[in-house]
């Protein structure tokens, strides 16, 4: 993990965001955070943490299209696993 990613991890663990911290975690190291935690449970962390960060992002249009895209991805290995 670079500098950056260790603050962002630092700042989520600050806050008392423990759940978030080890998503950050799991996706900085190239894991996928749906291997290791419901999908619910996943896409719920987004709403609350990633989105939060967009309001405060001067450029949130660029940043909620990319929110659409982890959507997009989640539900298609959902799919997967069900099918």
């Amino acid at each position: 993990m670079n500098k950056k990613q260790v603050e962002e991890v630092v700042k989520a663990i600050l806050a008392r965001k423990y759940s978030w911290a080890c998503v950050l975690i799991l996706r900085f190291h190239g894991y996928d955070p749906i291997d290791y935690i419901p999908y619910r449970t996943y896409i719920r962390l987004l709403k609350e943490n990633y989105l939060t960060q967009n309001r405060d992002a001067k450029d949130t249009e660029n940043k909620t299209v990319d929110i659409r895209r982890f959507k997009a991805k989640e539900m298609h290995l959902v799919n997967q696993e069900k099918g």
